[in-house]
Order: structure tokens, then C-alpha cells, then sequence
């Protein structure tokens, strides 16, 4: 299922972590091999500032970890928070699997979006969840 068009999750108040590919998710696809450098995707960067401190990042990339250096020196730069990266993952697919809390708490969601456009998706915490 491909999410293109703007819609509103709910999220619990517990703390969060976030899975993110990064290119053609939060950068442009390849644009470190094509342009020279990387450029975020529009918005971004605004989600990023919207994160709490207390959540966690983790980046998934097939980037080689050669890349590694530049890659975290431009995230930095560009005020992308990261806990943790990931290098030379396979090029498949990337399978979220969690389990469900005894409340009925959804506990993992997984999108995909076009490549090069970044999520449309607001969360929005729910406190009663």
C-alpha cells in the first residue's frame, strides 16, 4: 500500500521509535552519486523538528559503509536526529513485525511512499490510547 495522500494517525503517548530507509525516503534517491551531494526531501526536515527528545531514529540504508562518514556529517548538519544507522542492508524489502499489547495498542505501522516524495502522514498523540 502506497501512502501518497494526507492523512492523520493517532499515537499513543508512549515513547516512539522510528524506522526510516534513507534514500528516496528522506534524500534524495542516489543524489549523493548523481548530484554530488545529498538534499533533504521537502518536509523533512519539519517532521524531524517535530520529534520528541525521547524518541529513538534508526536508519536503514544499502549504502556502503564507506559512506558512512558523509552521510552522518550531512544528517548532522542538516539537524536530522539519528540514533542509530544501519549500512549495506539489502536492496528487498524491509519486514516490521511486532507484537500487539494486551489493551489492543497497535505497536507497529509501515508505510511506503513514492520514492523521492516523504510521508504526508501527521501523528497526532492520543492520550487515551
Amino acid at each position: 500500500m502506497i501512502f501518497n495522500e494526507k492523512e492523520t494517525i493517532s499515537l499513543s503517548s508512549l515513547g516512539r521509535t522510528w524506522i526510516f530507509d534513507l534514500d528516496g525516503t528522506l534524500v534524495k534517491h542516489n543524489g549523493y552519486k548523481i548530484d554530488g551531494k545529498d538534499s533533504l526531501l521537502p518536509g523533512v526536515q519539519e517532521f524531524f523538528e517535530k520529534l520528541r527528545d525521547e524518541d529513538i531514529v534508526v536508519i536503514i540504508t544499502a549504502r556502503p559503509i564507506e559512506w558512512k562518514s558523509y552521510t552522518e556529517v550531512f544528517l548532522e548538519k542538516s539537524k536530522i536526529k539519528f540514533d542509530h544507522i544501519i549500512y549495506d542492508a539489502p536492496h528487498g524489502e524491509r519486514i516490521l513485525i511486532n507484537d500487539k499489547k494486551n489493551s489492543g495498542l497497535n505497536t507497529a505501522y509501515a508505510f511506503n511512499t513514492k520514492r523521492d516524495e516523504f510521508l504526508r502522514t501527521d501523528f497526532v498523540t492520543n492520550h487515551q490510547l
